[in-house]
């Protein structure tokens, strides 16, 4: 105890002045449901032959959707990133092009690195550990999942200069037309003409849906977010999110659940919306709170060790419950770990994993965070054999292969 304070206070020592903890502290929190969310709603099944397959217990167990509703916070997200990236954009001396491409390159890096990592794995942990096929499959499908967000937030974030002009001639009310255009196709997609439309019509959601968010930080990072456009947000979200549940039949859960027609996450539907007006709102009519709250050095020290290893938490927090899962496929299956996820036991089963699962996200992340790092010792050669292996990993994990 006593060497976590002294850390606690050494992080407190060296925090500038100027820093927006509440901001940081917003991201720690988005950053940390992103595990939570796929460790309780992500399960395991195992075949005859010992190969594991995705399950999830919303399937038996509509009645947890609700919990979708805390875990999922990529609208928090996109929030805090648009308003950091304004600061940073405001703050960057030269061409746009030269800050763009630095945050894409540390939004790149981590993603490559586990890419490459695993696909020089795949052979060893099949030839070498006679780890079967569709172990392989399930295990890549769920380490490339959370990537898509890394494509969506470095095309969001290449927007940025078109955001802040946005941002300063609509203010808050920019984010407006984004919300009207996923409305519309949603519209087209589920409305008297739904048969009419063509399946991938729900794509056209993707940007605005996840750019609404983002542009609503942009505006927050410019100071056109007052506290009557957040109390808009806040109740206005959250009238959109009931009516859309109660009249217009949208389900309740914000990730996908096997067998299901409908999703609301790939891609975004209205619902991700209102959900993110709904924690939009709230983050900004709470940030005073929050920043007050993180003075305390011992809450702060957290939130700062979650933002050093971001894209680390991302990238290989699926790799953590899968070297607990595969191995434990071997003995036959475990409580809450590998099985149907079909009964409250595996539910307490599965509370009690998220430990084991932390600490093997730790011990990964002590080797993993040096991709984070400005790989300034690898040459081209070795980028060009990691940008093989990620391509082929990427192949594999999409049945391309």
């Amino acid at each position: 105890m006593k060497a976590l304070r002294a850390t606690a206070r050494r992080i407190e020592a060296g925090t500038p002045a100027h820093r927006d903890r509440a901001i940081d502290g917003l991201r720690a929190l988005a950053l940390v449901a992103v595990p939570t969310g796929h460790w309780l709603l992500g399960g395991f099944t195992r075949s005859p032959d010992g190969a594991l397959h995705n399950a999830s217990p919303l399937s038996a167990f509509g009645g947890l959707a609700p919990a979708s509703w805390f875990l999922q916070m990529l609208g928090i997200f996109f929030l805090v990133g648009g308003y950091a990236s304004v600061l940073s954009f405001r703050r960057h001396q030269g061409p746009a092009g030269t800050w763009l491409r630095g945050r894409i390159a540390r939004l790149g890096r981590p993603v490559l690195g586990v890419t490459a990592v695993w696909a020089a794995l795949l052979p060893l942990l099949h030839f070498g550990l006679a780890v079967p096929g569709d172990t392989l499959r399930t295990a890549s499908t769920l380490v490339v999942q959370p990537l898509w967000f890394v494509g969506v937030y470095t095309v969001v974030t290449a927007l940025t200069p078109y955001c802040v002009r946005a941002a300063r001639r609509l203010g808050a009310w920019a984010a407006a037309p984004l919300l009207g255009s996923v409305a519309a196709v949603d519209f087209l997609r589920y409305g008297p003409y739904a048969d009419a439309v063509p399946s991938w019509l729900g794509v056209l959601n993707v940007l605005p849906g996840w750019l609404f968010a983002y542009q609503l930080g942009v505006s927050w990072g410019e100071g056109r977010v007052a506290r009557r456009h957040a109390w808009g947000l806040l109740l206005g979200g959250a009238a959109l999110f009931a009516a859309l549940l109660v009249w217009f039949g949208y389900p309740a859960s914000m990730v996908g659940v096997p067998g299901e027609a409908r999703t609301n996450s790939h891609p975004p539907s209205l619902l991700v919306l209102a959900l993110a007006a709904v924690q939009s709102g709230a983050a900004v009519l709470l940030r005073e709170r929050i920043g007050r709250l993180l003075r305390r050095p011992a809450l702060w020290a957290p939130v700062v060790v979650v933002n050093l290893s971001a894209m680390t938490i991302l990238c290989w927090h699926q790799s953590a419950m899968l070297a607990a899962a595969v191995p434990a496929s071997y003995a036959g299956g475990a409580a809450g770990l590998v099985g149907a996820p079909d009964s409250v036991g595996w539910i307490l089963a599965r509370l009690a994993w998220l430990p084991l699962f932390a600490g093997l996200l730790v011990l990964i992340g002590r080797y993993a965070r040096v991709f984070e790092s400005p790989w300034t010792r690898a040459g081209a050669v070795r980028r060009a054999v990691a940008g093989v292996l990620a391509a082929g990993f990427a192949v594999f994990a999409l049945g391309l292969a």
